[in-house]
């Protein structure tokens, strides 16, 4: 359930996208602000959208979860404000398409390095699924394998639409729902490969 609550930034930021005119300065989230664009107004206002829709999911989250986040996700909150007010303040698109670039490469270093920080050496992708598969350490170690696999690829797959790809005609279409599809289609996938590897109490 929280990682649905992850992806109601997204659908905002997607919704704003594609609703307002790059050439509209004068949009009211714009005037409320003071901030605009030249030809990028629609990443702006969508933007602001994704803050505040950000702060708010997380805001939920903190409460509902006993005042208490986790550190996945004060870091999206920390890098979606940072990069969003950046974004804002120099009217740049530049930096909130860097943003999920380096949460993904974030997120696939720390799951590279994990097994260094654990006592056993077991990665911390072990800790999430231990509940769902029975995996020999070897078998977590190629299931963190797969994760690191996993965000690298989301992390040069943004890159590619936001920097690359028809100059980023595309990437908020692939911020919004690409990303989510690439997840969803990956752990299908896992639990396909893994199937016979379940805890029996969830067979």
């Amino acid at each position: 359930m929280k990682a649905l609550f992850d992806y109601i930034p997204l659908i905002i930021f997607f919704i704003l996208y594609k609703t307002t005119d790059p050439a509209d300065s004068n949009h009211p989230l714009l005037q409320l602000i003071g901030a605009g664009g030249a030809t990028n107004n629609h990443i702006l206002v969508a933007t602001i959208g994704l803050i505040a829709a950000t702060v708010l999911v997380y805001g939920y989250l903190f409460i509902s979860q006993k005042f208490h986040l986790e550190k996945p996700q004060w870091f999206v909150l920390l890098m979606t404000i940072v990069f969003g007010g950046i974004t804002l303040a120099l009217s740049d698109a530049f930096y909130i398409m860097l943003k999920a670039v380096i949460i993904n490469a974030t997120f696939a270093v720390g799951l590279l390095i994990s097994p260094l920080f654990s006592q056993d050496r077991s990665p911390i992708i072990k800790k999430l699924f231990d509940p769902i598969f029975e995996l020999s350490h070897q078998g977590w170690h190629k299931l963190n394998l797969a994760w690191v696999g996993l965000f690298a690829t989301l992390a040069g797959l943004h890159a590619f639409f936001a920097f690359v790809f028809a100059d980023g005609k595309y990437w908020g279409e692939f911020t919004a729902f690409g990303d989510m599809m690439v997840m969803l289609g990956f752990v299908i996938a896992m639990i396909f490969v893994l199937r016979n590897h379940l805890r029996k109490e969830i067979n």
